[in-house]
């Protein structure tokens, strides 16, 4: 038997080094009807693991922790599930609200907050344990809690978010959790529906759904106020009927431009962001929902709301000009790019797949089987602000 020890070490030690997995090639697919999640390998478009119930997940959104070993996956139940990527299997899973919509991981890594519907309000906890470290609910002052939008990390491990029905945005430092301080700023305009910070952290801009416009927040100079952008571009009767609000978090952000869908047109904006003007409304064909930048600036890949949810159409940033349009099937819901950008991955919920695509040749790579698929994140995305 003493003789067998060694051998048995090295059979043992073999199987471990076998199964490392590196963990900045992973990426969470969310499986929306199934209350699942797919965990891939992106260079080898190989599925490794499903991780199931994991709740209500029709508005599912995922975050990384800094060693890109745990996702945290935000229901719309207010669920909130943390998963091991290296050991395939769900951590732990709490139900921390009645309605949820997304959440964020703080600077530090070590805080995890949740942006709720029912009770309106941020719940923050502990990245390590999901323990609750902090209560925060959006009360306006007339004793009525607010619904919270927008939520997302900024430098100085602090939090920005939006009140959908107080019209404020307020801004959560936690550099002590034990002692939050709040800062809130008040009638930046009627119904901030969803919002996002630029990619190096300065700006936070949130979409109105009852005014033109947008808010803006300058981070580095917040004793100067709500600036509102683009105040006049759209007016109540000129819009059409809105059938799916757009997302702010995939706005592209590409050198000198910011694109964003237009709420109720069939319009890309193209914003400079040295003067906040608007300098072209690029007309594409159909209610955009996601405008998503590659990560070189060059391309801005959309997608839309029913009934043109099964094209996308890719801009090229160069002339400001639409380049190609693709139709990779039924109810296309999301993209991904890889973290260089040479890939982006498509969500084709209704297909019950997702499509690669090159974004060099545009040309077809792959379709990958999910189940009504609805949200894909790479693990790059724990480098980043803002997501």
């Amino acid at each position: 038997m003493t003789k067998l020890l060694p051998i048995l070490g090295l059979f043992i030690s073999f199987n471990v080094f076998a199964e490392l997995r590196a963990t900045g090639d992973l990426a969470v697919v969310i499986e929306r009807e199934h209350s699942s999640a797919l965990i891939f390998n992106t260079s080898q478009h190989k599925q490794l693991a499903k991780i199931e119930q994991l709740g209500d997940l029709s508005h599912a959104s995922v975050v990384f922790s800094r060693d890109q070993r745990y996702a945290y996956v935000f229901g719309r139940d207010g669920g909130l599930s943390k998963i091991d990527m290296l050991q395939d299997k769900l951590v732990k899973r709490i139900v921390q609200a009645g309605n949820s919509i997304g959440g964020a991981i703080s600077q530090d890594g070590k805080l995890i907050a949740v942006s709720n519907y029912t009770p309106g309000g941020v719940k923050v906890f502990s990245s390590d344990t999901l323990e609750l470290v902090a209560d925060i609910p959006a009360d306006a002052g007339d004793g009525k809690l607010s619904k919270v939008i927008g939520l997302v990390d900024i430098p100085g491990q602090r939090f920005a978010f939006s009140l959908f029905d107080a019209d404020q945005i307020w801004i959560l430092d936690l550099k002590n959790p034990k002692k939050p301080d709040i800062t809130k700023f008040k009638d930046i305009g009627k119904q901030p529906y969803d919002a996002l910070t630029s990619s190096d952290g300065r700006y936070y801009i949130a979409g109105l759904f009852g005014d033109s416009g947008l808010a803006m927040l300058d981070l580095w100079h917040p004793e100067l106020g709500i600036k509102r952008i683009l105040p006049d571009y759209v007016k109540d009767d000129e819009k059409l009927p809105v059938y799916k609000m757009p997302h702010l978090e995939g706005w592209a952000d590409t050198g000198d431009y910011l694109l964003a869908p237009a709420i109720g047109k069939h319009e890309v904006l193209v914003i400079d962001k040295r003067n906040w003007q608007l300098v072209k409304a690029i007309p594409v064909a159909g209610q955009p929902v996601f405008v998503m930048g590659r990560p070189d600036g060059r391309q801005a890949w959309v997608n839309f709301a029913f009934p043109d949810n099964n094209q996308l159409q890719i801009i090229d940033i160069k002339d400001l000009s639409l380049q190609k349009t693709l139709t990779p099937g039924k109810a296309v819901l999301h993209m991904e790019f890889a973290p260089r950008g040479e890939e982006v991955w498509v969500a084709v919920r209704d297909d019950n797949q997702v499509v690669v695509y090159d974004t060099d040749t545009l040309q077809e790579i792959a379709r990958l089987p999910a189940q009504t698929p609805n949200g894909i994140f790479f693990s790059s995305r724990a480098h980043k602000i803002g997501f």
